[in-house]
């Protein structure tokens, strides 16, 4: 069966960039930690998916609509036009964009909305025929799981492949439950703000009592505990905010068609690939060594 491999490229990015404790330099003596650990990862994956078919999705530099919905979504997240270059993941975008050329692998910055809109896109539009993989560590992608989609979330050797199981033992909800859990409890990495006395076990239980959000707000009275029924009652606007925050639908365009994307693995090297575009490892300076 044919199998995509998505790659939120700003996740693995800033997971390589800031993960690495030694700062890896090239000959000319500019830090490249970022895309070696990058490419590095990405052929680890590879190896370990074996995908017939590859992109790698990446931000662009414009606003998002649901700062419309709530201007304080992701305001926790550093401004780094005010960051010195060699201290910014973004200093190396050109170097890892031009590696995945040489892989022969697309890849794009969104134009419009963001790159979680554009992966959903992708698998609601492929998961009826065909296995999805999404490599990323932002738990969002949990609600797009199901028997043929699963999210890869890469540590090395303890990589994690989160699937209907997972999410199951996890949490104890279903993945289609999941924006709805995230909309109850909240998201401190995109600054959403849940529902107070609210957190994931509560979540689970109301979810498993009422099925579905909707129906949390519809039946909020009949919720037993007197402090988590005021407190839905009380926030409802905001958790029906939250909703339409989290949940992720196809209404993003997808920058390639799936022949477009055909990729079989030739046996590269991370070695190889820097090699190829034109960067040799020279050594490792220690960070504390900066």
């Amino acid at each position: 069966m044919n199998k995509l491999l998505i790659i939120d490229g700003h996740n693995l990015l800033f997971q390589m960039f800031f993960g690495i404790p030694a700062r890896i330099i090239n000959q000319e003596g500019k830090a490249i930690h970022g895309t070696f650990g990058f490419i590095a990862s990405l052929l680890k994956i590879i190896r370990m998916t074996r995908p017939t078919h590859v992109v790698a999705l990446f931000d662009g530099e414009h606003e998002s609509d649901r700062r419309e919905l709530d201007a304080q979504y992701k305001a926790n997240r550093p401004d780094y036009a005010d960051i010195p270059e060699e201290e910014s993941p973004f200093s190396q975008l050109p170097d890892i964009f031009e590696a995945l050329d040489y892989m022969s692998i697309r890849h794009a910055e969104t134009v419009e909305l963001e790159t979680d809109d554009v992966i959903a896109s992708y698998a609601l539009k492929y998961e009826p025929e065909m296995v999805i993989v999404i490599v990323s560590h932002d738990s969002d992608f949990f609600q797009l799981i199901n028997t043929n989609v699963t999210v890869l979330r890469y540590r090395g050797d303890k990589t994690v492949f989160c699937g209907c199981e997972y999410i199951h033992e996890k949490l104890g909800i279903t993945p289609d439950q999941y924006a709805d859990f995230k909309s109850l409890t909240g998201d401190t990495a995109d600054n959403i703000k849940g529902a107070d006395k609210i957190g994931p076990k509560t979540a689970a239980q109301l979810l498993r009592e009422f099925g579905t959000l909707d129906n949390i707000l519809e039946n909020a009275g009949q919720i037993q505990k007197s402090a988590i029924r005021e407190s839905v009652i009380k926030n409802s606007e905001r958790l029906k905010t939250n909703q339409k925050l989290i949940t992720l639908d196809n209404r993003a365009k997808i920058p390639f068609e799936l022949e477009e994307l055909a990729y079989r693995y030739d046996g590269a090297t991370t070695g190889k690939v820097l090699a190829g575009i034109g960067l040799r490892q020279e050594r490792i300076r220690k960070a504390c060594e900066e």
